[in-house]
């Protein structure tokens, strides 16, 4: 591949995709994706960023120098060995980033399948929302590929990197989103049981004296949170298995993921990013998976 940078590739152009190639090509570069077989909405957020669709991805791996692989984190290994068969069927090369929240360990064998395919690879990670604004988002980067990775900061994008080893920057993901979509998932099930248990309205008040600046913290945070639920199932998977691979519990996440699983079956989640509506406020939501546990039987 060479040094310099001049077409990136992305998968896909999602929430987060289409935003970090509008970034790119706003900086300069040529971005491109393969829209063949994807959604109506996957292809109007790509066509609203400016990145050009170039059908196939034996055209892809063909034509980017850098392809970022931002995808659903359960989607992550499956993309990795699709990326690998077009990389052995074209001969391509290219710099293959790694930009999902997954484990270490997931990052590891994705680079092994990479590489085998010819491809070379960096392990990249995403702290922050879609990148709209400049200092909001970061993108870790470790591994062998890391040196030419980072020359995307030339390109409006925030590189910070950890090293040559591959596996630091989705470890450091990992300890991150574990706190603050842990969190999330603890304070919707705490909300959601306290309704359930009828005493919403006086934990609201005790929260409001002894919590109030976290409170109010939560109550910004989770209505956003359920069109995203059923993607946080699978990183809640990944972060559950890293803490296990050091020998801690992986229970707590599993139950976040457990969590996240739940709101992921309701009405809750049928709301799209585009809804300019007033999403349900925290409390809102509590009640909404209150009823749902007690229609369902899963309330007892």
């Amino acid at each position: 591949m060479a040094t310099k940078i001049e077409t990136v590739g992305i998968l896909s152009p999602g929430d987060m995709g289409h935003v970090v190639g509008q970034v790119l090509r706003t900086h300069g570069l040529r971005v491109i994706a393969a829209l063949q077989g994807r959604s109506l909405r996957t292809k109007t957020l790509a066509g609203q960023a400016g990145i050009e669709d170039v059908g196939t991805l034996d055209d892809l791996v063909q034509q980017a120098d850098v392809l970022l692989s931002i995808l659903v984190p359960a989607e992550a290994v499956s993309a990795a060995q699709t990326v690998a068969q077009a990389l052995q069927a074209t001969g391509a090369t290219l710099l293959y980033a790694d930009c999902n929240a997954i484990a270490p360990q997931t990052v590891r064998q994705i680079e092994t399948i990479i590489t085998a395919a010819g491809g070379q690879f960096v392990d990249a990670s995403i702290i922050g929302p879609p990148p709209r604004k400049a200092g909001a988002t970061r993108f870790y980067a470790s591994g062998p590929g890391v040196a030419a990775f980072e020359g995307l900061n030339a390109f409006g994008l925030a590189v910070v990197t950890l090293g040559e080893e591959s596996g630091q920057a989705s470890a450091i993901k990992m300890c991150y989103a574990a706190l603050t979509k842990g969190l999330t998932a603890l304070a919707t099930e705490l909300l959601t049981a306290a309704q359930s248990l009828g005493v919403a309205a006086a934990l609201d008040q005790e929260f409001q004296l002894s919590q109030a600046q976290l409170y109010e913290q939560l109550k910004r945070q989770l209505p956003s949170m359920p069109p995203k639920a059923h993607r946080w199932v699978g990183e809640m998977e990944e972060i559950a298995q890293t803490f296990a691979q050091v020998g801690l519990t992986p229970n707590i996440l599993t139950g976040a993921a457990d969590m996240y699983r739940l709101v992921s079956q309701t009405e809750l989640a049928k709301r799209t990013p585009e809804d300019q509506t007033p999403p349900p406020t925290a409390a809102q939501m509590a009640e909404v998976l209150a009823q749902y546990l007690v229609k369902s039987d899963l309330g007892g």
